[in-house]
């Protein structure tokens, strides 16, 4: 397969990254990013954009692919909705409706662990939008990926300092099924673009099952 992953600059994109260049699976993966995600390898080419939003359907870097694994975003800590909502719901958007043939094309959405049914949360409110809207394309499929806390993949260098802090509470949170190892999120996710799967909201015990199969 040939994939596209926005976010390798990231501590998620750039662990998703890493699991599919050595998935034998994977053929070729183009980083979509605003700034070099600082790894090389033979599978890897990478397009920088300043901005997402000048992207247009069309693009010659964009097309012959076979999955979209859209990662980019932010934490809603103290960001204001209208800014929240442009990076979390209008760029995974347009960016959705740029790529093509979509017919033949997964796209994956990261969105995250949560409580879904509270619409007062303004996070939950953009992020639900995003997947609905999503899951609406027509896609050969959509998932949205809701991970909770994640364990490195080697070979990281995109590390955030609350990272450490996530993973200090490793015992309590795998008691409770909200944990998963970077590689499993990937795994998953490749799963998923080549084989789909019974439902489109990936849960963190949906990620588990699904990295079983890569």
């Amino acid at each position: 397969m040939k994939i596209i992953i926005t976010g390798t600059t990231g501590y998620v994109g750039e662990g998703v990254m890493l699991e599919c260049l050595n998935n034998p699976d994977v053929e070729k993966v183009l980083s979509v990013s605003r700034r070099p995600c600082g790894h090389t390898h033979p599978k890897l080419e990478e397009y920088i954009v300043d901005d997402f939003m000048s992207l247009e359907a069309g693009d010659a870097r964009l097309q012959g692919y076979d999955a979209v694994f859209f990662i980019a975003g932010i934490s809603s800590v103290g960001v204001k909705e209208e800014r929240y909502k442009i990076i979390s719901h209008d760029i995974p958007l347009h960016f959705a409706e740029i790529v093509e043939p979509k017919a033949s094309l997964t796209f994956v959405y990261l969105s995250g662990a949560g409580n879904y049914d509270n619409t007062k949360q303004m996070w939950v409110r953009v992020k639900k939008s995003t997947e609905d809207a999503l899951t609406a394309m027509p896609f050969r499929g959509a998932y949205n990926f809701r991970p909770a806390i994640m364990w490195r993949h080697k070979g990281q260098k995109h590390i955030q300092a609350m990272q450490y802090i996530f993973w200090a509470m490793y015992p309590l949170v795998k008691l409770i099924g909200m944990w998963n190892t970077m590689s499993e999120v990937g795994r998953a996710m490749i799963a998923v673009a080549k084989d789909g799967y019974h439902q489109p909201t990936i849960e963190c015990s949906d990620i588990s099952k699904l990295a079983k199969r890569h």
